[in-house]
């Protein structure tokens, strides 16, 4: 059965590490839904979260061809019940006076908020589940998107549970 997976990828922060792990699924023709990357808390390692859809299989086969990546340090499939996950939007949509109040009452329910305002168009700035961004992004479809920018998910385990590499593991044991 098909299903959205999360995995986090700790891996060595170097040129071409991004183009190595977007490439192994290219080669073997897997989709990305959703991918992100940045800078740790531990130096030196940078941290990729990827989102994608499959069966069983072809999860245990992304997380066993990413494990033999020479820059990959660890890698994890999250657990999304046990894990906060969260994407950002920004959304520029037309502004006029008949539909400005219906605009301003849709960001305010959406805990949203306007970053940028002018006569002919507003910026919302929305972060959330990506539930919740799909849901907005289609209520201000009626009042003109003329713009938008997602970032893609960012995922962390709930709790004390952490993504860290084998090493720091066997360390803090």
């Amino acid at each position: 059965m098909e299903q959205q997976y999360v995995i986090g990828v700790l891996v060595a922060n170097i040129s071409g590490v991004l183009s190595r792990v977007s490439g192994m699924f290219t080669r073997r023709g897997f989709n990305i839904d959703s991918l992100t990357v940045g800078e740790t808390e531990a130096a030196g390692l940078s941290r990729i979260t990827v989102a994608f859809r499959g069966d069983e299989d072809i999860k245990e086969r992304i997380v066993t061809q990413l494990e033999k990546l020479h820059d990959v340090k660890e890698v994890e499939v999250l657990d999304q019940h046990e894990t906060v996950i969260r994407e950002l939007l920004l959304l520029k949509v037309r502004n006029d006076a008949e539909t400005r109040q219906d605009i301003m009452a849709a960001v305010e329910i959406f805990r949203s908020k306007i970053v940028d305002y002018s006569k002919e168009a507003l910026v919302c700035e929305l972060t959330g589940e990506t539930s919740k961004i799909d849901a907005f992004i289609d209520l201000m479809k009626a009042y003109g998107i003329m713009e938008m920018c997602r970032t893609g998910i960012v995922a962390l385990e709930r709790g004390e549970n952490c993504l860290r590499t084998r090493k720091e593991i066997a360390v803090a044991d």
